[in-house]
């Protein structure tokens, strides 16, 4: 834990999530603390969280079923 932020040294940060959305369809995404990904339900992607830093490209993330 960072002592500054009270989380992790890895946690995205809230202001950040609340201002990102998907890159292909501009929805809203959900933050999935345990897989570390950021779920856009609307694209059907989980885009991946790489120390901290989401990765925003729709040729790293994962295809949700």
């Amino acid at each position: 834990m960072n002592a500054l932020t009270d989380r992790p040294a890895a946690a995205v940060d809230p202001k950040l999530l609340e201002i990102l959305v998907c890159p292909v369809t501009k929805g809203p995404l959900e933050y999935d603390a345990e897989k570390q990904e950021l779920i856009s339900r609307s694209a059907k992607l989980a885009y991946p969280i790489r120390d901290g830093i989401p990765i925003m490209l729709p040729d790293e993330a994962r295809r949700l079923d």
